[in-house]
């Protein structure tokens, strides 16, 4: 087995980082990019709020059972041939969602894009083939930060296309069809053919089971709020949830080639570093979500917040934090690769707390929340460029894709649950005295309380990095051709 990677020149591995970045960038809009739309998408389709939340909904549950599943193909199959595939299906469904006036085919539409939250383990993988070891924890936080500013880059980009007197929701679709478009292109003429694939066969039960707990989980936490969180519906499926789970782990170790080597999934690192990415996970979005609803609170009837609109809450109040975050990718990468990502992971824990801590104790001042905006959107990055190093030291090599699949979803599962808990709170106590006609505001406390909440997550996140990564100083340095002929342990590393 050739170890081309060592052969390539630099400019080549810098287009592979290039393609790979922009796929990434563009399936992380993709979580984002309808949040300030979803009134808009309303009042067109003349729907109500519970369905039109699906359009949210759909893109995270079909994120759950598909990335997994395509993490593990692309090990099996080919990185470069899935990732092509998942990206003409991200088109396809950009398109659909541009097109259509109906709900059901826009909510068919974003399943189709939320498939595509494959590509970012996958483009892991292919990282792991294709670049120096000396250089892989640069080019993985580059990709990794790129995730927090295309979050940020949605929210912006969808104020700015609907900021008009006449706004239509598709323009922020028709967008996303072009950014997919030319990550399409860039992966199909930079990123090299897979020269190592596994084999074997998909292990389809496996696949089934894993989809049907993820979505029973995060079904309940995605609309808890509507259901009620003590309904029978609620608890029913978290229930159905912890039961499901229990049968995914009974079938994956009977069958011969599993999905997923239990060993790996509960190897203390990998576990951990799940731990780790729910928390970040939380932390994002509570970033996104509480600083918009703040900032757009009309201070002459509520008493605080800043009147502003959907444009100036996303380009005044969160484009600095997006800009940070992907500014601050390149540095994460260093800090891994000199001193480990257990060191990253804390520093990103004591900025985002800090951020977090700054918004909740000044909120009246619009500097204040920016610059608070700012420490949490390093500290995202900061975050997201440790995982994937934790996860590459951790497993060999041919279960990149599926252990980096799985740190997908627990992001993904971290955002849900932080989206539910921010709703939740904010709803739970009203400002008591408004004019006649008014609609029902959150009271004040509730954004220091939400803020507070998501400082005490990324708090979180230095017990995890110190109980759990002990051992974690970075990725491995051996040559791919002597990762993959490695022995693999119980707990699923390299021996």
């Amino acid at each position: 087995m050739s170890n081309t990677p060592s052969l390539r020149a630099p400019r080549s591995e810098t287009a592979v980082v290039f393609a790979l970045s922009l796929a990434a960038m563009v399936v992380s809009m993709m979580q984002t990019l309808v949040i300030p739309i979803l009134g808009l998408i309303q009042t067109d389709l003349h729907a109500t709020t519970a369905n039109t939340s699906w359009v949210t909904t759909a893109t995270l549950l079909s994120a759950a059972v598909f990335t997994p599943l395509l993490g593990r193909f692309g090990d099996q199959h080919g990185k470069k041939r899935t990732l092509v595939a998942v990206l003409v299906v991200m088109v396809a469904g950009s398109v659909l969602a541009a097109v259509t006036h109906s709900l059901l085919w826009l909510i068919v539409g974003r399943v189709l894009q939320g498939a595509a939250t494959a590509i970012f383990p996958l483009a892991l993988s292919v990282l792991r083939e294709e670049i120096k070891p000396a250089k892989l924890p640069g080019a993985m936080a580059m990709v990794s930060g790129t995730l927090a500013f295309g979050s940020g880059l949605a929210l912006v980009s969808t104020g700015l296309l609907t900021s008009g007197s006449h706004p239509d929701y598709r323009s922020a679709f028709w967008l996303a069809t072009g950014l997919a478009v030319l990550a399409l292109l860039a992966v199909v003429f930079l990123v090299p053919a897979t020269r190592q694939t596994t084999g074997g066969r998909t292990d389809v039960l496996g696949a089934l089971t894993l989809a049907a707990a993820l979505v029973l989980l995060l079904l309940p936490i995605t609309q808890g709020h509507d259901w009620g969180w003590s309904s029978a519906r609620t608890l029913g499926c978290f229930t159905a949830a912890v039961v499901m789970a229990l049968v995914w782990v009974v079938v994956e170790k009977r069958v011969r080639e599993p999905l997923v080597d239990m060993g790996m999934f509960v190897h203390r690192p990998v576990l951990f570093s799940n731990l780790a990415g729910l928390l970040v996970g939380f932390g994002s979005f509570a970033l996104f979500i509480g600083v918009s609803y703040l900032v757009q609170m009309p201070s002459g009837i509520a008493g605080y917040g800043f009147d502003a609109s959907v444009l100036r809450a996303s380009v005044e109040y969160l484009l600095p934090g997006t800009i940070v975050s992907l500014l601050a990718a390149p540095i994460g990468g260093q800090l891994v690769r000199h001193h480990g990502p257990r060191l990253v992971l804390a520093l990103a824990s004591v900025t985002g707390t800090a951020g977090f801590g700054w918004i909740a104790l000044d909120h009246k001042h619009s500097a204040s929340v920016v610059v608070g905006a700012m420490l949490v959107g390093a500290a995202i990055s900061f975050g997201y460029a440790a995982m994937p190093a934790v996860i590459v030291a951790s497993v060999p090599h041919h279960q990149t894709g599926i252990a980096n699949g799985i740190n997908s979803i627990s992001r993904s599962t971290g955002s849900a649950i932080g989206s539910a808990t921010i709703t939740t709170v904010l709803a739970s106590k009203t400002i008591a005295h408004l004019p006649p006609g008014a609609p029902a505001l959150p009271a004040e406390s509730q954004f220091t309380l939400t803020f507070v909440i998501a400082g005490v997550a990324l708090l979180l996140v230095s017990a995890v990095a110190g109980l759990g990564l002990r051992r974690i100083h970075g990725p491995r340095t051996e040559p791919v051709a002597e990762q993959t002929a490695q022995p693999v342990s119980e707990t699923g590393a390299a021996v």
